[in-house]
């Protein structure tokens, strides 16, 4: 399969302490489609690339390294989100919970127009979709 190019330049980075378990929920209850997957030397996921619509997610291990990353699971609380735009909101949050995700904020209308929910993976990383695009424009232009 020959993915799509991403737009935009920013790609989240998540460690996960089961990087195969999250690549196959991610799949099931968010649509994200494996494109790349390289193992370390311990056989575990080093790196992954997961793609949904044009945006990519990257994950890999846990590992004791200069980063420092855990999840949230480990910390025992939240660091970061990630927000995706989408325009079925409603069908994704159904498959999202129909996958068992942990829903965090239901589906909903916000006051300025977007529709949203935000939902918890299996190990603690927050997911926000929603129908709100950010504003292309810099401040001030």
């Amino acid at each position: 399969m020959t993915a799509p190019a991403p737009i935009g330049t920013l790609h989240p980075f998540l460690r996960y302490s089961d990087p195969r378990a999250a690549i196959a929920w991610l799949g099931r209850a968010f649509g994200f489609q494996p494109i790349a997957t390289y193992e370390g030397p311990d056989g575990n996921i080093a790196h992954a690339e997961l793609l949904l619509g044009e945006g990519i997610i990257m994950l890999g291990a846990v590992k004791e390294d200069e980063l420092n990353l855990r999840t949230p699971q480990q910390l025992g609380a939240g660091t970061q989100g990630v927000y995706g735009v989408l325009d079925d909101v409603a069908a994704h949050c159904g498959r999202a919970m129909a996958a068992g995700a942990e829903m965090v904020r239901p589906l909903a209308t916000t006051e300025y127009g977007s529709t949203e929910y935000c939902a918890r993976d299996p190990e603690g990383h927050l997911w926000s979709f929603g129908t709100y695009r950010p504003v292309v424009a810099p401040i001030g232009s």
